[in-house]
């Protein structure tokens, strides 16, 4: 019974992520009300209250949540430019590149978490701000790649148990001595707010064009400039 209590509450949970992220970005978090969430999600009332005690924690727990999701995606875009071979500036151009598809896939989520970025005066501004920072040292760690090199030039082979030069560490754990940084340098905040604001204006303006048409645009734009694989 457990086992199977398990999957089920993740997807009761994923579905209120969802309705929270749609609603809130369609007219606000004071405008939302628990009674519109559980609609949404087609649950009963009671269960946001269950899984999360309130709107409050529900909302708070969401933006844990996406910002995780956003620090993964682009973890995941960074490995797989890695095992390929690929240099430094052109795992970070792919690391663009898959936050930008984030962007896309995630719409409504993406523009509730860069809303709260600006209010300080939320009780939740603290874990915001804490998984953030984790999402930027994913670029931290890339533009730290980018200047220091591997020893290699930026293109030994990947071996098996490596991962990409200067994001071995997860983001959520502490560095090693000497591994880097704890935290975001201004570079880092500034490609991912770079990167954050083109998405939503892109999703909000310009809904015509396609990823591979904005990260074409933005791509010079950043540190790592303009690569010719297209590869994504």
């Amino acid at each position: 019974m457990t086992g199977i209590r398990g999957p089920r509450r993740t997807a009761t949970r994923q579905r209120l992520y969802d309705a929270a992220a749609a609603l809130v970005a369609e007219q606000g978090f004071s405008g939302t009300t628990v009674e519109e969430i559980a609609e949404r999600a087609g649950v009963a009332k009671g269960t946001v209250y269950y899984n999360f005690g309130g709107k409050t924690e529900l909302f708070e727990e969401l933006l844990a949540h996406g910002w995780g999701l956003l620090g993964a995606a682009l973890r995941e875009a960074a490995d797989r430019s890695w095992q390929r071979g690929d240099s430094p500036g052109e795992i970070l151009d792919a690391l663009v590149r898959g936050g930008l598809a984030f962007c896309a896939e995630h719409p409504s989520l993406v523009r509730v978490c860069v809303a709260e970025l600006w209010r300080p005066g939320r009780p939740w501004h603290a874990t915001v701000t804490a998984a953030r920072g984790r999402s930027a040292l994913e670029i931290e760690r890339v533009l730290r790649a980018r200047t220091e090199g591997d020893g290699t030039g930026g293109r030994r082979a990947a071996e098996p148990g490596d991962g990409p030069p200067g994001v071995r560490e997860p983001a959520h754990s502490a560095p090693e001595a000497g591994a880097g940084p704890a935290e975001p340098g201004a570079a880092a905040t500034g490609v991912l707010g770079v990167l954050l604001v083109t998405a939503l204006d892109w999703q909000s303006f310009q809904p015509h064009r396609s990823l591979e048409e904005v990260h074409a645009a933005l791509s010079p734009l950043l540190p790592c400039g303009h690569t010719e694989s297209g590869r994504p």
